[in-house]
């Protein structure tokens, strides 16, 4: 098993060692939208333009064959699908493959898993290191058998195969064969027709323990000597506790020590109930606010400060002149991760090394910004990926494991397992940050859009650490750490504009781009970043200028598209869902549809739905949802399923019930009634993915493409439903049951 999760007493002392099976390149800075470090191959495809030697990939000896990937596990299948991809192309059996996950001391440095980037970078390097170590096994096969490489043929379970007969193990050619070389580029890849595992369906390697009750996640990780953590701070940012009385709470039998150092504090007890409630006693003291006051009364006035603005898009071309302009303004609000197990890390400092267990999803630029903290060589400190329970984007992940380390670093010697309290995840996880979009366009005389205008304001979508100041121990120990400064994520990617350029063809358009570094509460990535709000606002506007034009939505859709490619998606999306025979609007039943290329750049996905609208209580109930993806050639079509079904879910959760509340002095929402999500009675009542697939195409990025047009088209259906255009997010029972006027 990978050190990963390999959670036996064996398994997780042997990966306690830094071994280092190769040359790995540079730091990355961490960049979101899974940017590794500089490009040192840039002819080579995926991450092998950043790490090209074929041994930081893939290794293969007596014991079998070990695939490397700086990308994680988070719940999105990425094991099972990059198993698959290096299975295909040495054509052997899934299980013969062994797959080691992020991990600062075993595998390439690929940045983060984000962005929708694994299969797209990480996949595509797998896939052609893996075929360019076919081809290096392939000419030793031909030297010892005394054959033409090309008269080999592969057998299937790791051999080659003679033409008459004699057979070559890989094992045995590895065994003199360096794998230390870069990887060439354009070395071919295995034919289409004789696939035997890209393209089907395989049981998810990482499901059975997480249905089973076993050791899962790392907040399931119990190590020998393990003692337990809970670090002390106020309710949320911008909060501390006042006076504590450390030495009462040291005093506390069970207690082993108190981490004090400068405003930092945590507590490392035998049991974790003596750390929880030597916490609850020093939390009795009470709280007071060290920020300024927040925006309680208007959530969206710290988007009218200052911006940074840039023209992202400023295309003029001759056209017939508007007839009717059409103008609106959409928001979303502050959104938690909502991760459903609170954040943890494991921690053990002996003999000089630091390791450090966490479900982050940039083991290389936290294990910088965690040497800064500790004060420790970066080639002392080794984090290991360990899935946690819940989260798409920058939670507190990275927050507990700094928390984590430090109080290892007190108490050398033995393992210390620090997670957070539900309430303190809820007040101290980086949120996804509130969005306010301004549309407006021109329809010229034939229903036409001859002109558009889109704005968009936004604070950061990354704060990820890539400094020991990026984390909240980094600001709290004495001296502190400066602070990172915010900034913009560059186009094509995008942050706060992801998405914000339209797909379709206009003759005149123009986005701008504003972007306002300081913000009120801690702001960071949430799954999509800012094409959660931005397909939302554009998909949403686009039903409205179809209803100005008289046209139907889908049709206005694709006489504005030039793209074949979204198109197929669109008229597929629409003939599954039965739009053109769809139920008319009862003034409770309605139906909405919406459609984006994710950063324009990624998986095409078009999502219908059908709901009704409950006018007495503003209740949203969807009945059933049809959507169709686009994401090349397709490693595992249920994989992809899943990833667009659970999309879906999260985003008309997101879109329908979700918004963090805050009054002047904290956030107020610290538990699962005050930030209610989606349960098991709002899933919709059926959900169909229907994947249009393309063999031999690039790997498109898919984990974040539903999320946009499925928001949109909820307050689409909403609005055929119910006749309101409602265009703040969320979609809340309150906000819905107020538009319709009852």
């Amino acid at each position: 098993m990978s050190a990963v999760t390999d959670f036996s007493r064996r398994g997780v002392l042997s990966a306690g060692a830094l071994v280092v099976a190769f040359s790995l390149a540079p730091r990355a800075l961490g960049q979101e939208g899974g940017a590794g470090p500089k490009p040192v191959a840039p002819g080579l495809p995926g991450s092998l333009k950043t790490t090209p030697l074929l041994d930081a990939w893939i290794r293969i000896d007596a014991e079998g064959i070990t695939v490397f990937t700086g990308k994680a596990e988070l719940g999105q299948g990425i094991r099972t699908a990059l198993i698959q991809v290096a299975a295909e192309e040495l054509d052997v059996p899934p299980a013969a493959i062994r797959l080691v996950t992020a991990d600062t001391g075993r595998t390439p440095n690929e940045g983060v898993t984000a962005g929708s980037h694994s299969l797209q970078d990480s996949g595509t390097a797998i896939l052609n290191a893996a075929a360019n170590v076919r081809m290096l096994l392939g000419q030793a096969a031909g030297q010892k058998l005394g054959v033409a490489p090309e008269a080999l043929v592969t057998t299937g379970d790791g051999g080659f195969k003679a033409p008459d007969g004699r057979t070559a193990r890989y094992a045995d050619l590895a065994a003199g064969l360096s794998l230390h070389v870069p990887a060439q580029a354009g070395v071919p890849t295995r034919p289409l027709a004789a696939r035997r595992t890209l393209g089907t369906n395989l049981p998810r390697v990482d499901i059975p323990a997480k249905v089973t009750g076993g050791q899962a996640y790392v907040q399931d990780l119990r190590l020998p000597g393990m003692l337990h953590a809970r670090v002390v701070r106020g309710p949320s940012d911008g909060t501390e506790l006042k006076a504590l009385d450390l030495a009462a709470v040291a005093a506390m039998p069970g207690v082993v020590k108190v981490v004090r150092n400068g405003r930092f504090a945590a507590i490392v007890a035998e049991r974790e109930w003596t750390a929880i409630q030597a916490l609850q006693r020093l939390q009795q003291a009470g709280w007071t606010r060290t920020a300024p006051p927040l925006p309680a009364a208007d959530p969206l006035s710290s988007l009218h400060g200052a911006s940074e603005d840039e023209t992202i898009l400023d295309r003029t071309a001759l056209a017939s002149g508007p007839v009717r302009t059409i103008q609106a303004r959409y928001s979303r609000p502050w959104l938690m991760h909502g991760a459903i197990g609170p954040s943890c890390a494991v921690a053990h400092f002996q003999d000089g090394q630091l390791t450090v267990w966490t479900h982050t999803q940039g083991v290389y630029p936290l294990r910088g910004a965690i040497a800064k903290l500790v004060g420790l060589p970066p080639d002392k400190v080794r984090c290991i990926h360990t899935e946690g329970a819940g989260c798409y984007g920058h939670n507190g992940a990275d927050d507990v494991a700094g928390d984590a380390a430090l109080a290892a670093m007190a108490v050398p010697g033995r393992p210390i397992r620090l997670q957070w309290m539900r309430e303190q995840e809820h007040g101290w996880e980086p949120l996804g940050c509130t969005q306010l979009a301004q549309a407006q366009a021109g329809l010229d005389a034939s229903g036409r859009i001859a002109s558009w205008r889109f704005d968009v304001w936004s604070h950061s979508h990354n704060g990820r650490p890539v400094t020991a100041g990026g984390l909240l121990a980094g600001a709290e120990v004495d001296p502190p750490f400066p602070p990172q400064v915010p900034r913009p994520i560059p186009m094509p990617e995008g942050g706060g504009d992801r998405n914000a350029i339209p797909l379709y063809a206009v003759p005149d358009a123009h986005v701008v781009s504003h972007f306002i570094a300081s913000a009120p509460l801690r702001a960071s990535a949430l799954r999509s970043l800012g094409a959660h709000l931005n397909v939302f606002a554009i998909e949403s506007f686009m039903d409205e200028l179809a209803k100005a034009a008289k046209a139907d939505p889908v049709a206005f859709r694709l006489a504005h598209l030039q793209d074949d490619r979204a198109k197929a998606v669109i008229a597929l999306c629409a003939e599954r869902f039965g739009w053109a025979s769809r139920r008319p609007s009862d003034g409770r039943r309605g139906s909405g549809f919406a459609f984006a290329r994710y950063k324009n750049l990624a998986s095409y996905c078009a999502v219908a739905l059908e709901v009704e609208v409950e006018h007495e209580t503003g209740a949203i109930a969807v009945r059933r949802v049809v959507s169709a993806i686009d994401a090349g050639d397709v490693v595992s079509p249920d994989g992809l399923k899943n990833q667009t079904e659970g999309g879906i879910v999260q985003a008309l959760s997101w879109s329908g019930l979700e918004a963090v509340g805050f009054d002047v002095d904290h956030r107020t929402s610290f538990d699962w009634s005050a930030y209610p999500i989606a349960r098991f009675k709002d899933v919709p009542g059926s959900v169909q993915v229907h994947v249009l697939n393309r063999p031999g195409t690039p790997f498109l990025g898919a984990g974040e493409a539903a999320q946009g047009p499925a928001s949109a088209a909820l307050a689409n259906a909403v609005a055929d439903a119910a006749g309101v255009r409602i265009r703040d997010l969320p979609l809340s029972p309150d906000r819905v049951k107020a538009a319709i006027g009852v």
